[in-house]
């Protein structure tokens, strides 16, 4: 076991370094004039961690690529996570996207091997109903969306997968699909952005926390204030509310200790320099998960830290 988990430590260390690399320079690329687009933490257009209804599109082309590099510093017991995201609006209301998710150990002995290699994730949306439909000034944008990963290895997923084939140790397949609903209120001197929605998903925290029993109804909501800074640049600053399946595959207290994972609030300000450049930079809180169980160490994820970059082509 120890031998194992040393190769996959090493590993993984380069890899990581590597994804920072790749996104740092596909998110600083050239650039083209164009209103600034924002991926969320799994690659859709959306918030820090949750998805809004609108869509990666453009008004003067049939495709549209958006690309991102997030960052989420989970603690000394998870570890840390590093992403790459490539999302591609396709016409005014559809995207789709592809985001890999990379992972770097923690220093906990006795927890931080439940936290594996990284995973896949496949997303796509469409956008039902566009905002203010009709002439109305009332009319939130609708859509539709989902989120699929194919091998997932954290938690419990690893725990079972690593007693099947230790060698190889599979990962375990989870999804989410969702409906959300978004609708700008154009308060002076300040605008609001409103948005909510509810998912269907048997993952525990993104698939950070492998996969759920079962399939849950899960809400999310967040709502932002739109600033406007000098040189046309602008400051965004939200918060994010999404509930999560309150235990973790293999740990529902039934056959493994119950840990309990509470609400996700997360607390953001996205600032784009300059709508001549699309690019966008996020910096974020999010609250995770500490003391899960009384009879085990916390997580140490309560309060972490996350950054993100956008480019939109």
């Amino acid at each position: 076991m120890k031998s194992y988990l040393k190769r996959v430590r090493n590993g993984r260390a380069w890899i990581s370094l590597a994804a920072v690399l790749i996104g740092l320079v596909v998110a600083l690329g050239s650039a083209t004039p164009s209103h600034a687009q924002a991926l969320s933490w799994e690659g859709e257009t959306g918030i820090l961690v949750t998805p809004l209804a609108y869509t990666a599109s453009s008004e003067t082309e049939k495709f549209h690529p958006v690309v991102a590099y997030h960052f989420l510093d989970l603690g000394p017991v998870i570890g840390n996570f590093h992403e790459t995201s490539l999302e591609l609006g396709i016409g005014k209301r559809i995207e789709i996207g592809y985001t890999h998710n990379f992972h770097t150990f923690g220093n906990n002995p006795d927890l931080s091997p439940l936290w594996q290699n990284g995973f896949d994730v496949f997303n796509g949306k469409v956008n039902l109903v566009s905002e203010n439909a009709g002439k109305t000034k009332w009319v939130p944008a609708l859509s539709v969306g989902f989120v699929a990963r194919p091998n997932v290895r954290n938690v419990g997923n690893f725990i079972e997968e690593y007693d099947k084939n230790p060698a190889t140790v599979g990962g375990k397949a989870d999804a989410d699909f969702y409906v959300v609903g978004s609708k700008v209120i154009p308060t002076k001197p300040v605008p609001i952005l409103l948005s909510a929605g509810v998912r269907g998903t048997n993952a525990e925290l993104w698939g950070l926390g492998g996969n759920a029993p079962d399939w849950q109804a899960r809400a999310f909501g967040s709502v932002a204030f739109v600033f406007k800074l000098p040189a046309k640049a602008t400051l965004i600053l939200a918060s994010e509310a999404a509930q999560q399946p309150h235990h973790p595959y293999g740990f529902d207290g039934v056959v493994g200790p119950a840990l309990n994972i509470p609400t996700t609030l997360t607390y953001a300000a996205r600032f784009v320099p300059t709508p001549k450049y699309k690019l966008t930079f996020d910096l974020g809180v999010a609250q995770i998960a500490g003391n899960v169980n009384p009879l085990l160490p916390s997580l140490q994820a309560r309060h972490q830290i996350g950054v993100q970059m956008s480019y939109a082509f």
